[in-house]
Parts: structure tokens; C-alpha cells; sequence
């Protein structure tokens, strides 16, 4: 399409061509990318690159990944929402620690705390369990932030002390009245199931009660909640899903998992996942088979973790949002 003389002329005011974060955040930011290299280098933890695009998603049903359609037959691709899934087939074909710094896509509105394209750190510790790995996190994390103290708390400990209830045992109709005590909500009790009214509880009453100046690791997830992590029974007899979130600064910063390994557990999962996604109208997502070959070739004992790399920096610049730590967010890309 032409563009006349004249309409360039009137672009002499626009101001929207420039960058959303400041030139010295811009610099504080490959500083932090060179420092989270310089980290893993001194580990032996080998830096590796997966495609972008891959043949299915993850099939959790509250993400949805952006599709693209390739040439003229309209093959569907899909722009990853981590690269978890290839990075697994590496630890499987003996690739030991690996560690990735890379692009990732969710199909979500953006806010003070999300992008829609956004910067991922993810690794995977072969030999790990998530005990281990929360060491190397902190490690991580106390070279990077102003942090001076770390604090673990089991999932079961946090609600306790916010809201005096027992997660795990809790129905849906008793969190949903926990919940109503905090906050009005639109949708009735039973638009939610239990593991809903858990989130909610935790993004409205417990993430606001935690230590602004402390980082905050919480472990010991409900079963229900577990992902791609392990379960098994804590000192208590309740099952739990063995993996742990990071908070820091009232933000989510990280997610990890002592891996699941049985590919049979995977495609369970994932049909249970699917099932839901067609309970909620979203479209069902074909299970990776290459994953869950090589999960059945071997995938070692490990622990992954991932980091938003975008929310890391706005946690160590102080920044109100994320759009503030990026070159250009998704409001004038």
C-alpha cells in the first residue's frame, strides 16, 4: 500500500514509536540477562535453544496459545507458552542440565503484571528433586534481588494462617464462603469448583498477605493442582503435588516441578485436562506424542523450573508494571 508524502508529514507528532521502558532500564535489563548466563555458565548448566513454533500446546486449561497457519495447505502451528515440552525431549536424548532463555506466548489481555509475548527462564536439573532445586532458585535469585530473607511455607501453612482452613481438605461450598468474607463476587458458588475457590483465595487473600520484603517459596500443592509435577503422601497422609511458586514483592515470579515421568500419568492428565477444556467451551488440544515418547524412551529424575524474566526485572527495578522493563510491549509493538 502507498503512503503519501503528506501522510508522513502528519506522523511528525506521533509519539508512539518510542520505546515503553527508559534507555537506563533497557541497559539494567542485559545486564540481568548477562548475569542469569553468567550464573548457570559457572554450573555447568548448558544454555540450549527449542523452536518457537511447535506442532500442539500444553494442554492446561486455563492457557491458550496463539495458533499460526503455514502456507496454502493451512497447517496449524502453535507459538509456544514454554518451551518445557522440547526441552524435555533434550534431558531424554542425555542432554544433562539444560537451561533456556527464550520468547513465550499467551493469549491473554495485558496488565500490570502481563504481556501477551513475554521472556522466559527455564531450566531443568537432572538428579534434582524441587528441595534441591529451590536451593539453586534462591541462589539465583539472592544474586539478583534485594532479598535478604527466604522463607519456605507448605501450601496447607499459608492458608492456615490466612484464612484458618485446611486446603486440602476443604469442600468448594466451605472455600467459597471463606471467600465471600474477603470479597464480593459476580458468578455463583458452583460456577467454581474447588480447585477455582483455592485460586481464588490464593490470588485475593493469600498472595496480598505474603511479606512484601521477603521471598516467599511455597511448596506442597494439592494433587488436583499438579500439572507435570509428582505426587506423593506428605508427613500427614494427604497427597500432594510435589512442586513449589515463588513470590516475591506480592508477584508470582517462578513455577517448579520434581517431574512427572510416566508418560501413561501424562496422557491421563492431559485427557482429564482436555475433558475440562471442553467443560469450559475452549478447544481440546491433541496430546504431544513426541513427548510422551520420549517420556516412555526415558526421561531422567529431574526438577524444572521456569522464571518470568520480565517480572524478575520489574522486582529489581522497582517498577510499577512490566510494560515499564520492556522495549516495547503489546500496546505499540
Amino acid at each position: 500500500m502507498f503512503v503519501s508524502i503528506e501522510k508522513v508529514k502528519s506522523l511528525s507528532n506521533c509519539e508512539d514509536w518510542r520505546p515503553t521502558a527508559s534507555m537506563e532500564t533497557l541497559r539494567a535489563r542485559a545486564e540481568l540477562l548477562a548475569a542469569i548466563r553468567q550464573f548457570f555458565a559457572a554450573r555447568g548448566v548448558q544454555e540450549v535453544e527449542t523452536p518457537l513454533m511447535a506442532t500442539t500446546a500444553v494442554t492446561d486449561p486455563f492457557i491458550d496459545a496463539f495458533e499460526i497457519k503455514l502456507g496454502a495447505g493451512a497447517e496449524v502451528r502453535y507459538l509456544q507458552t514454554s518451551p518445557e515440552y522440547a526441552m524435555k525431549r533434550l534431558l531424554a536424548a542425555g542432554s544433562g542440565p539444560i537451561y533456556q532463555i527464550c520468547k513465550a506466548f499467551r493469549r491473554e489481555e495485558g496488565s500490570s503484571r502481563h504481556n501477551p509475548e513475554f521472556t522466559m527462564l527455564e531450566w531443568y536439573r537432572p538428579g534434582f528433586d524441587e528441595r534441591t532445586l529451590m536451593d539453586e532458585v534462591q541462589a539465583l535469585l539472592a544474586s539478583l534481588l534485594h532479598v535478604t530473607e527466604f522463607r519456605r511455607l507448605s501450601y496447607r501453612e499459608v492458608f492456615d494462617s490466612a484464612v484458618g482452613v485446611d486446603p486440602h481438605r476443604s469442600t468448594a461450598a466451605e472455600l467459597a464462603s471463606i471467600a465471600r468474607q474477603y470479597a464480593e463476587f459476580s458468578f455463583a458458588d458452583d460456577a467454581l469448583d474447588r480447585d477455582g475457590w483455592l485460586d481464588v483465595l490464593m490470588t485475593h487473600v493469600i498472595e496480598p498477605s505474603l511479606d512484601p520484603q521477603h521471598g516467599v517459596f511455597i511448596y506442597d500443592y494439592p494433587a488436583s493442582q499438579a500439572a507435570l509435577a509428582q505426587v506423593q503422601e506428605d508427613e500427614s497422609g494427604q497427597q500432594v503435588a510435589r512442586r513449589f511458586e515463588f513470590y516475591c514483592g506480592g508477584v508470582e515470579l517462578s513455577n517448579g516441578y520434581y517431574e512427572l515421568l510416566d508418560a501413561e500419568e501424562l496422557a491421563r492428565r492431559g485427557n482429564a485436562d482436555n475433558a475440562k477444556r471442553s467443560g469450559l467451551n475452549r478447544p481440546e488440544i491433541a496430546l504431544d506424542r513426541r513427548l510422551l515418547a520420549a517420556m516412555q524412551a526415558g526421561l531422567p529424575s529431574s526438577a524444572g523450573v521456569s522464571i518470568g524474566v520480565d517480572r524478575l526485572l520489574m522486582i529489581q527495578r522497582g517498577l510499577a508494571r512490566i510494560s515499564e522493563g520492556l522495549s516495547f510491549d503489546i500496546g505499540n509493538a
